[in-house]
């Protein structure tokens, strides 16, 4: 993802289910999220958003919390050191699947996505395919990581193009108390949108009507 608070705006929920099916889940995170908080300066968001970040993804099970550093949050650029640092940290976790947010123009309902969001998901589509080829970023030979081809698909929550959900009936409570980890960033914002019950739970609803559950999240998902 490209900033703490990303995974939680539904996909948590879908998480607190995987992982406690057994499936082991790790974070990787492009940016702190620092530029985030109009009224904090960077320096000290980042250590906050990257403290809460590790606490929510605790609440659904997640251990491993990485944050890439090198990119700054609200500019990160598509391109080859995006590409590669992208590619390096698979060949580091060799996950089978890698979720991410929408990387579509827009999401749902018509809101401009932000320009993090769509180079990341574009960024992570190609490095993916990077990491699988041993002559594209030749120096992570030189560093001990191998190719690894096992990834398979990559799955877009949120995205205005949903192929498929999860359901998260029972895991819809877990997913809402991660959400609510990132207090100071939800404060933050200042705009009536600080509930993660309210964030959450209408938009599970309308994905498990669709789909015959309770409650559901959605993603895109496409083969690699």
């Amino acid at each position: 993802m490209a900033h703490p608070d990303d995974l939680e705006y539904g996909a948590a929920s879908a998480i607190a289910r995987w992982t406690s099916e057994g499936k082991v889940v790790s974070y990787l995170l492009v940016t702190r999220g620092e530029a985030g908080i109009d009224t904090m300066a960077p320096e000290a968001t980042g250590a906050v958003r990257a403290e809460e970040e590790r606490r929510s993804a605790a609440v659904v099970g997640v251990e491993v919390v990485e944050f890439l550093d090198g990119h700054r949050d609200g500019v990160i650029e598509y391109g080859i050191p995006l590409r590669r640092d992208l590619a390096a940290a698979f060949r580091r976790h060799r996950p089978d699947i890698i979720l991410t947010a929408n990387y579509r123009d827009t999401w749902p309902g018509g809101w401009l996505n932000m320009a993090d969001h769509r180079h990341v998901g574009l960024a992570i589509l190609d490095a993916a395919r990077d990491a699988a080829n041993r002559w594209v970023f030749t120096e992570l030979l030189d560093a001990g990581l191998e190719p690894w081809s096992g990834i398979h698909h990559v799955a877009f929550n949120a995205s205005p193009n949903a192929t498929h959900a999860v359901d998260v009936t029972g895991y819809l409570d877990r997913g809402i108390a991660s959400l609510a980890e990132h207090r100071v960033y939800l404060d933050g914002l200042g705009d009536g949108t600080s509930d993660p019950d309210q964030i959450l739970r209408g938009a599970a609803e309308v994905a498990g009507a669709r789909f015959g559950v309770d409650h559901a999240v959605e993603f895109e998902v496409l083969p690699i």
